[in-house]
């Protein structure tokens, strides 16, 4: 059973703790675009590739799929999903199951503003959120929101370009300078993520893993604390009822006068799925069940309170010569010569 992970980045502790879980003659295939991707050297081989945007991108991917017999295939990088998710037939044409949503689904996570228009429709507690700046004054005067306020990229990831804003004047300056910005009312309350695993069969949310973050950097939580809520666990499956989820995915939500709010959601693996990983909770299991046509169960819960996770760095050392024979397929892929010519030459 082997599996492509496209876009693995810096993403080598999660390919780590994959490859725990699968059987010895199971294969872990890994893309980027960079040789300088890290994690590519924690798998058991690895393909440069274009960039997602490449209109060979998708036709590049099947290939490596029906090369190396995958079975299924995800991603680490948000602009990737919903390409993946436009192209499902293709790939399931070939037998490889894309733990990715289906497009609509996709689509809604990738803009956060129609996304939080969606969650209005169905009666998910959300931020309060404005698509423009006139909106927003418009509420403002009303007396419907006041400052400090939070800005983010509609379309953006990572935490990049999120701020929190103090003033009407500082907001007007941001939003000339990058009209795409949504605006959406502070939230003071306490600040959790959850992984959840939803069942490509039954498409239910069938395991979660609450988490309060204790720190975040890199637009992700690097400490943080577990504990388990029955009415959070209702409120997860209720979301997840209003989509087309397939896979593990990772939610945001804030807690507020005894109310919780969801934040948003990246249908991939998250950042700090590591910690769940760390506590049991292990999504891979569930994925290989149901590559084998098993649909799991529920089992929410299934963890301890007060389990903490305390990221650190580490790094990956490999020989340029090995960094120079990646397989390239296609164009655009930054080969580690291209890196070093880059810098010149010392003499």
């Amino acid at each position: 059973m082997n599996f492509l992970f496209c876009s693995v980045g810096r993403r080598a502790e999660l390919i780590k703790v994959f490859r725990k879980s699968l059987d010895g003659d199971d294969l872990i295939i890994a893309t980027d675009n960079s040789a300088l991707a890290p994690a590519l050297y924690l798998a058991d081989k690895q393909y440069l590739v274009p960039r997602v945007d490449d209109s060979t991108y998708v036709d590049i991917l099947l290939n490596i799929c029906k090369e190396e017999k995958i079975r299924a295939i995800t991603t680490f990088i948000d602009s990737e999903i919903e390409i993946l998710g436009k192209n499902r037939s293709l790939f399931s044409n070939i037998g490889v199951e894309l733990l990715l949503p289906y497009e609509e689904t996709a689509r809604l996570c990738f803009d956060k503003f129609e996304m939080y228009q969606y969650l209005k429709e169905c009666t998910i507690l959300t931020p309060l959120t404005f698509g423009n700046i006139c909106d927003f004054k418009n509420a403002f005067k009303l007396g419907e929101i006041s400052f400090p306020v939070f800005i983010k990229p509609r379309t953006g990831s990572g935490s990049v370009g999120a701020e929190k804003i103090h003033s009407l004047e500082e907001l007007e300056q941001k939003c000339n300078q990058n009209p795409t910005l949504i605006i959406q009312e502070f939230m003071s309350g306490l600040d959790l993520d959850v992984d959840v695993y939803i069942d490509i069969h039954s498409h239910q949310a069938v395991s979660a893993f609450c988490k309060k973050k204790l720190e975040t950097k890199i637009g992700g939580a690097s400490k943080t604390i577990s504990f388990k809520d029955s009415t959070l666990f209702t409120f997860i499956a209720k979301i997840v009822d209003c989509f087309k989820f397939s896979g593990p995915i990772d939610m945001d939500f804030f807690y507020r006068d005894g109310k919780y709010y969801l934040s948003e959601i990246n249908p991939r693996f998250g950042g700090a799925y590591l910690h769940a990983y760390g506590a049991g909770v292990d999504f891979i299991k569930l994925i290989k069940n149901n590559l084998n046509g098993v649909t799991n169960e529920s089992a929410f819960g299934d963890y301890e309170d007060g389990v903490v996770m305390m990221m650190y760095d580490s790094v990956v050392i490999e020989h340029v010569s090995r960094m120079d024979n990646l397989k390239a397929v296609g164009r655009g892929a930054v080969k580690i010569n291209d890196c070093i010519n880059r810098i010149g030459a010392l003499h």
